[in-house]
């Protein structure tokens, strides 16, 4: 579809309206011309704001007056743009025009000017459209966390450790993760290992040269627990070796899918410092399991969980994906009421985000009405905040069926600093292997400072010399 823009303004926040209604849709931009053929949408903020949509021989036009700044323009003729979108399609979204991955970033923006609930609740409904339901949802979570936020010690960092690798891949899957199905793969993972290894030492150098205290440790992937126990067991040992984890207050392992745990490996994680995992079903629906390719069962998942929590693991996180195909409302449903039932200390519902990189960007049976996510992520918010958990962090991603969220949900203290630290982006984050993005926070100004390895494994091997190069880099920052 053409969009013809008359300024070079609004892009990113236009393109993201038009994502609500047309998902599947690739948007061409252009400049106005006079002569236009097919379904466009023309928007022109000169001497007014004058949106109008051509879509299936509907021609619908609104003006709306300029606002002083550039900023307040853009969001009305975002707001207007939805507005006529929604009554074309009769789609809506409950986040409205809202766009950026962490909503709880605006609330807490808004209470630093001092703003009460009542004005917060009034703004994000009237200016951003955003519905009752997800206010309550973003303001909560924000209460939550403002009992971790601000960090008081401005010497503080986590460590991320990637492990792009999965037993196979999953069909919605995204991440930068590689498949060790065949021998050749799973080659590659010695290697990998072994430059980790590295990494890690250069890494605890430059922490300890520059003082730096680590309070907590990510395992994540990927699947971390798709290596083997001599491989994991390798990476934690050296970690402890290497950092001082006397301060570390949390420590997650992604134990993740239940075909790659193993009670060698679990006790391995457990003797190794490991105070919270991750054992993902994503659903208990076993038809919908085999539709996305996991190579497990629901079954399967219950006995994992039940060996780790015999093991004496009692943080466990339980990661669970709204809209996958094939999974209708009363089969999500069913798998919360589950998982609710084991009580771990940790649910996170995932909506279906849909990415080019995934095989499932081509799926036809998928669900693109906003109002089956917004049943699954009412019955899940209503349905868990019910059995005594709260949410503590919330982020939002591009092609997220439906508009949807993204929410952590935990019992009282058991809340995973981690996780709040790299959604609110008050932390600095300093990340080893393929695919980790350092991230220096300097709380004086409020900005991260990025460094990026390579996201690949592959390329990760091959160039290694540049990601222990690009490390130095931490010293130019905190020598500033």
């Amino acid at each position: 579809m053409n969009i013809y823009l008359s300024k070079e303004i609004g892009k990113y926040e236009i393109e993201a309206v038009l994502k609500i209604f047309f998902s599947d849709e690739k948007f061409c931009f252009l400049l106005p011309v006079n002569d236009v053929i097919g379904n466009y949408i023309r928007i022109d903020i000169t001497n007014s704001i004058i949106i109008k949509v051509e879509i299936d021989n509907k021609t619908l036009e609104r003006s709306e007056q300029l606002k002083e700044t550039q900023k307040e323009n853009i969001l009305t003729a975002c707001r207007a743009l939805y507005e006529i979108l929604s009554g074309i399609t009769g789609t809506k979204s409950d986040w409205g025009i809202l766009t950026g991955i962490r909503p709880v970033k605006k609330i807490n923006g808004y209470l630093a000017e001092g703003l009460s609930f009542e004005h917060i609740r009034d703004k994000l409904y009237k200016e951003y459209l955003v519905s009752e339901e997800k206010i309550r949802l973003a303001y909560l979570t924000s209460e939550i966390q403002s009992k971790y936020i601000p960090i008081k010690e401005n010497n503080t960092f986590s460590l991320y450790i990637g492990i792009p690798f999965c037993p196979s891949r999953c069909s919605y899957c995204s991440f930068v993760s590689h498949s060790i199905a065949s021998k050749s793969a799973w080659k590659m993972t010695d290697e990998y290992v072994e430059k980790l290894l590295k990494e890690l030492s250069i890494t605890a150098e430059i922490t300890k040269d520059l003082g730096l205290k680590l309070t907590t440790i990510y395992i994540g992937g990927g699947t971390p627990t798709a290596l083997n126990p001599a491989q994991i067991s390798a990476i934690m040992e050296k970690t402890a070796k290497l950092f001082n984890i006397s301060d570390v207050f949390e420590y997650t392992v992604e134990a993740g899918r239940a075909d790659t745990i193993s009670e060698e490996k679990l006790r391995i994680i457990k003797a190794n410092g490991a105070t919270r995992i991750s054992i993902n079903p994503q659903t208990l629906n076993d038809d919908v399991l085999k539709k996305i390719g996991r190579n497990h069962t629901s079954k399967d998942f219950y006995n994992a969980y039940n060996m780790a929590v015999k093991l004496g693991f009692d943080n466990i996180n339980t990661d669970l994906i709204a809209g996958l195909p094939g999974d209708d409302i009363g089969s999500f449903c069913q798998t919360i009421d589950g998982i609710i039932k084991l009580s771990p200390k940790n649910i996170t519902i995932h909506t279906l985000t849909l990415k080019r990189a995934s095989k499932l960007s081509n799926f036809t049976e998928l669900y693109n009405e906003s109002e089956v996510i917004h049943r699954m992520s009412e019955y899940s918010f209503r349905k868990i905040t019910e059995n005594g958990y709260a949410p503590y962090y919330l982020y939002r991603q591009k092609n997220n069926i439906g508009n949807g969220e993204n929410v952590g949900y935990a019992k009282s203290g058991y809340e995973s600093m981690y996780n709040i630290y790299i959604m609110e982006e008050k932390q600095t984050i300093i990340a080893c292997g393929a695919g980790g993005s350092t991230k220096i926070f300097e709380a004086e100004h409020d900005k991260l400072t990025r460094i990026f390895n390579y996201k690949y494994p592959y390329e990760y091997i091959s160039k290694f010399d540049e990601v222990l190069k690009r490390k130095q880099k931490i010293y130019d920052y905190y020598s500033k």
